[in-house]
């Protein structure tokens, strides 16, 4: 299984990056809270890797951190959450807040991220209760070289890309993310706009 990559960013996107390692191009799917992370193209990058296998794809995802890898391999063991909607929940909330929406029984705070139904709240609440103080202490250091992340002009349409990569349609992400940018201003991180625009979808 692949742990570890380390090499040349050469794409990068919200849900998704592409790291050159000796001239092969390993494509890992993120979360948001990892590609905001990431250095400009071109530049080094280390990211901890879940390797996910089925009999018809292996898929690599990236993580910035430890604890967002932990959590997202917690996620994964829950009946109802694969790999895609451990994916997305990490994109509408990080590791941190979603340790404490655990320990505090917070079950409304999972049910506004998108593709999370009642009862799959329920079951992230019941299930990870007694992991919690693991994962809280589970380090957040990096994986390595470089931190970049979404800056300049341009965040409304990344924002735009985040949310349709994570299965919105396009209009309504559309609609989201501008109204998000009308809250915070286009200039706000990518991050916040994403984030701000799943909680208006979630309504």
């Amino acid at each position: 299984m692949i742990a570890r990559v380390e090499g040349r960013l050469i794409e990068k996107a919200p849900t998704r990056a592409v790291v050159d390692v000796g001239g092969v191009g390993y494509e890992l799917l993120l979360s948001l809270s990892t590609y905001v992370e990431l250095p400009d193209e071109g530049k080094t990058v280390a990211l901890r890797v879940h390797t996910h296998v089925r009999e018809d794809v292996l898929q690599l995802f990236g993580f910035h951190s430890e604890r967002e890898r932990a959590v997202f391999e917690l996620l994964i063991r829950i009946s109802g959450v694969g790999p895609k909607l451990a994916q997305a929940i990490l994109s509408g909330i990080d590791p941190a807040a979603l340790v404490e929406a655990v320990r505090g029984g917070d079950v409304p705070a999972l049910r506004a991220i998108p593709g999370v139904g009642p009862k799959t709240a329920e079951r992230i609440v019941v299930e990870l209760r007694d992991r919690v103080l693991e994962l809280a202490e589970t380090p957040e250091a990096p994986a390595g070289s470089g931190r970049g992340g979404a800056r300049g002009e341009g965040r409304v349409e990344e924002a735009v890309s985040a949310l349709v990569n994570l299965g919105t349609p396009r209009a309504r992400a559309e609609r989201a993310a501008e109204q998000a940018a009308e809250e915070l201003g286009a200039e706000a991180a990518i991050e916040a706009l994403v984030r701000a625009a799943l909680r208006r979808l979630a309504r």
